[in-house]
C-alpha cells in the first residue's frame, strides 16, 4: 500500500468527489477512482459508497480514513523535518484567504512569493467561507478581524488601518467637514460587509465620536466603495492600502485625517506551530514584513 494511494483516497473523502479530488492532485478522474478500486480490491472491503450524486463512507471507510489520515500526517512531519533542516522553501503551498483581502493584498504577496522562492509552487484559493484548512488539507490561511477561538496556531501579520477619503470635485462642491458631527450634512458611502464597520468610531487624542452613518451607498465590497468614491458620489471609508495610490495620484484626498478609525487585525492561520515547513515560514515572514514597509510609508498628509 503506497502514500501516494492513501493521499488520494484522503482527498476523495475531503472533496467528496473523485472530479474534484484529481483537480486537487493534478490527475485525471479515471486515475483517481482506479486508484480508490484497488485499494478496495486490496483490502477486500468497500470503503465507499457511490451513487450518481453523491459518495459517503462505509463504517470501515470512515476507520480507514482516519487512520490514513493520521499515516499522512506522520510522513508530512517526517517530511517537514527534513525540510527544516534544508532550510530552503520547496513544494506546493496551499493557501486560502477572503476574496477582497485576496485582491487587496495576498494577490500581491504570492506574486513576490513565487519571485523569491523557485522551488515552490502556490495553490491559492479566495473564498468567502472559513475553510477547515486541517480537513481541507490546506498549509495556510489569511484572515481579518478577530480570531475564533481555535486549536490552530496563529500570528498576526499587522493591522488593517482605514481612512476617509473624497474626490478633490467632491470637496469643492461641499464645505469640507472640519468634525465628525458634520459628516451628517454629507453623502457617504459605507462598506457594509461587517458589522463592525456599521457605525463609524472616530478618535482624536482623549475624544470619542460614534457615528451612524445614513449612507447614500451601502456596499460589501471595499472596491465597490472605492470606485463610488472616485466617481465623486461622496466621503467613504476605505482601507488605506487601498487608498494610497488613488491618494498619490490626486485622485482622491483624505478626509479628516488627524481622525483615527478603528484598525481590522490581520493573522496568518496554520495547523501547528510546532512544524513550521519553510515554505510557510517564509510566506508568513513575507506577510509581517509587507505590513511593516506599508507601516512606514505614510499616507500623503492631505487633510481638508
Amino acid at each position: 500500500m503506497e502514500l501516494s494511494h492513501l493521499d488520494v483516497f484522503v482527498k476523495v473523502v475531503q472533496t467528496g468527489s473523485f472530479t474534484r479530488a484529481a483537480e486537487q492532485l493534478h490527475s485525471q478522474k479515471a486515475h483517481v477512482s482506479r486508484v480508490v478500486s484497488q485499494l478496495e480490491a486490496g483490502l477486500g472491503v468497500r470503503l465507499l459508497e457511490r451513487t450518481t450524486r453523491s459518495l459517503s463512507l462505509t463504517e470501515v471507510g470512515r476507520e480507514f480514513f482516519e487512520r490514513a489520515v493520521g499515516i499522512l500526517g506522520a510522513a508530512e512531519d517526517a517530511r517537514r523535518a527534513v525540510q527544516q533542516a534544508q532550510g530552503e522553501p520547496r513544494g506546493t503551498l496551499r493557501l486560502t484567504c477572503g476574496v477582497e483581502f485576496g485582491l487587496l493584498a495576498v494577490n500581491g504577496w504570492v506574486r513576490d512569493y513565487l519571485l523569491r522562492h523557485p522551488g515552490v509552487n502556490v495553490d491559492l484559493e479566495m473564498t468567502g467561507r472559513v475553510v477547515d484548512i486541517v480537513h481541507e488539507g490546506f498549509d495556510l490561511a489569511v484572515r481579518v478581524g478577530p480570531l475564533a477561538d481555535s486549536s490552530l496556531a496563529a500570528r498576526k501579520l499587522g493591522d488593517l488601518h482605514y481612512g476617509l477619503f473624497a474626490t478633490p470635485g467632491y470637496l469643492r462642491r461641499q464645505s469640507a467637514p472640519a468634525h465628525p458631527q458634520d459628516l451628517a450634512q454629507h453623502a457617504l458611502i459605507r462598506f457594509s460587509g461587517s458589522r463592525l464597520r456599521m457605525a463609524w468610531t472616530m478618535t482624536r487624542g482623549d475624544e470619542t465620536q460614534r457615528i451612524e452613518p445614513v449612507a447614500r451607498l451601502n456596499a460589501n465590497n471595499s472596491f465597490a466603495v472605492r470606485d463610488a468614491a472616485l466617481d465623486g458620489l461622496g466621503i467613504a471609508q476605505l482601507p488605506l492600502l487601498l487608498a494610497q495610490p488613488e491618494v498619490e495620484d490626486g485622485r482622491l484626498l483624505p478626509v479628516m485625517a488627524d481622525w483615527a478609525l478603528p484598525t481590522a487585525p490581520v493573522h496568518a492561520v496554520f495547523a501547528s506551530a510546532r512544524y513550521l515547513t519553510p515554505k510557510v515560514r517564509a510566506f508568513i515572514d513575507l506577510g509581517v514584513t509587507s505590513f511593516a514597509d506599508a507601516a512606514r510609508k505614510p499616507l500623503l498628509d492631505k487633510p481638508v
